[in-house]
């Protein structure tokens, strides 16, 4: 039954982190695309998000215990 409830919990709490990161994604993304105006900046800025999510989802999912 704990085992259950474990499993529960453990699902309850990864959808609401990830619904909350990505709110948080979307709120970043559309307060800094208007910010940004030649296009090249835009993939700069881009890549170096991405690259920089690439390093951080993992170790925070790993801190979360997911």
């Amino acid at each position: 039954m704990a085992n259950i409830l474990g499993e529960l919990l453990f699902a309850l709490i990864h959808s609401i982190v990830a619904g909350w990161a990505y709110a948080l994604w979307v709120k970043l993304a559309t307060w800094l695309d208007p910010k940004i105006q030649p296009r090249w900046v835009k993939v700069a800025v881009g890549g170096l998000l991405g690259l920089a999510a690439f390093f951080m989802i993992p170790t925070v999912m790993g801190l979360l215990g997911f």
